[in-house]
């Protein structure tokens, strides 16, 4: 933005801000969050500390400062960010959106940094990566809340953890393990999530899934082809006398010569039952190559748990009209009526996710951080999720926009944009096989989950 643009909304910005002020017990870091959030949001190229402090006229300590050693509650700072968007931007049909995100940085002080997989610059890249929340309603999204991960080298080396004032009791956990808390945090600060989606980074771990149905979470998980499981329940044996010989089997098991759980790609191609499906075709978006149409199919599917079948859960294997050898896996722990176009309109949201970050690192400076303690970059995250929600609300006060989910319908009974649209369509709008009496039914809803879109009142997904 502009020098103009930010002294139209400096009256927007000092109300928003107000919000926050209970995070400080002095007027000093009051105002260098305002500089922060300002220097964040002016059209310098570069929003690190040095170039944010000289266009403020202020010395880069200050704000060295306000993210090292000020005292300021920044938890508390990120709280209010959460109860903020669960007061004003609740709805029915909101989505999560689970990833993480990489940060190229030079030298090896910055706190969790080390050779990784960075997908900043799509190779093995030495950088820090955190791991995202984000929160989306329609045509507004914006990012909730933010963890580093720390490596097991750095984890292992805890006179260098110490350097890097990363708390002791902080340990290398799994990616997946930091996103069950960012989840678990939001929830209990008041955020509902209607649906989670994540791509196979996290769908590839069942111990993610599981611990999200077990808090009563709907997902849609993008799964690698790998993934296994079965397509009929297998027969379980309940119980049988003891004979007083050996020891005493454990029941439930599965029946001798039960098939082993398998592939969805070998379920895909080998499964008469999933092969006589039919395809169905749903135009996902435009692009500037023209729409972007899939075709999609679901079934009933079953995780392997600790051994046996869960309950059930689907399996949607959808693939580019285009590009036929394009194929992506899902499988979801929806109820039974959820339309597979619902199902669709998830597993294609995290686009959603993927704009927040390309916002938040190419206006406000996400990636530009030059720091050496973690409380300083935890600061930076937080900060810069609270300046991007405040442009996330200009944007759609500006626009006269309100949170919808797309394609669905909004407290006004209409259709926003960015619908699912079905191309083409025979049959029920239902999840074939949702007449299942194994299938566990919808227990965490309120309301039904509405029927397919009227085409003629839906627009295509930008």
């Amino acid at each position: 933005m502009d020098a103009r643009t930010i002294q139209r909304l400096r009256p927007l910005l000092k109300r928003y801000l107000g919000q926050f002020e209970d995070c400080f017990v002095r007027s000093e870091p009051t105002g260098r969050l305002r500089t922060y959030v300002t220097g964040q949001l002016s059209d310098l190229p570069r929003k690190s500390i040095e170039p944010m402090a000289e266009a403020a006229g202020q010395p880069p300590r200050n704000l060295q400062h306000f993210l090292s050693r000020h005292a300021w509650d920044h938890r508390r700072m990120r709280d209010t960010l959460h109860q903020i968007v669960a007061r004003d931007h609740a709805h029915p049909w909101s989505i999560g959106v689970i990833d993480e995100t990489g940060h190229p940085k030079k030298g090896h002080k910055t706190p969790g940094v080390q050779r990784q997989w960075c997908g900043a610059t799509g190779k093995v890249d030495n950088c820090v990566v955190t791991v995202h929340l984000n929160y989306t309603a329609g045509d507004f999204h914006c990012l909730l809340d933010g963890e580093l991960f720390l490596p097991e080298s750095w984890a292992n080396d805890r006179e260098r953890c110490g350097e890097a004032g990363i708390p002791e009791d902080m340990t290398h956990r799994p990616k997946w393990q930091i996103a069950l808390e960012l989840h678990e945090r939001a929830v209990r600060l008041g955020v509902c999530f209607a649906w989670l989606t994540f791509d196979e980074a996290y769908g590839c771990v069942p111990a993610f899934l599981f611990a999200l149905d077990d808090r009563g979470q709907r997902y849609v998980a993008e799964v690698p082809q790998t993934f296994t499981g079965w397509r009929v329940k297998p027969l379980l044996l309940e119980d049988e006398p003891y004979r007083g010989m050996g020891r005493p089997r454990t029941f439930p098991r599965l029946a001798a010569k039960t098939r082993s759980a398998s592939s969805v790609r070998d379920l895909l191609h080998h499964s008469s039952r999933l092969r006589k499906i039919p395809w169905e075709r749903f135009h996902v978006k435009d692009t500037t190559k023209g729409p972007m149409v899939w075709e999609a199919k679901a079934a009933p599917f079953y995780l392997k748990r600790e051994g046996l079948p869960s309950r059930p859960h689907w399996l949607i294997v959808a693939r580019n009209v285009e590009r036929p050898d394009q194929i992506k896996y899902f499988v979801s722990n929806a109820p039974a009526p959820t339309p597979l176009e619902v199902l669709l309109h998830v597993a294609f949201s995290r686009w959603h996710v993927e704009r927040c970050f390309q916002d938040e690192k190419d206006k406000l400076g996400l990636s530009h951080f030059e720091v050496r303690n973690y409380r300083s970059l935890r600061r930076h995250l937080i900060v810069t999720a609270v300046t991007h929600l405040f442009l996330a609300k200009i944007h759609q006060k500006w626009r006269g926009g309100k949170s919808g989910v797309d394609g669905l319908p909004t407290s006004r009974g209409h259709f926003s944009a960015g619908a699912i649209l079905v191309a083409h369509r025979t049959g029920t709008t239902k999840v074939p096989g949702a007449n299942s009496p194994h299938h566990y039914p919808d227990t965490g809803t309120t309301r039904p989950i509405p029927a397919q879109p009227r085409q003629e009142k839906a627009q295509t997904l930008a």
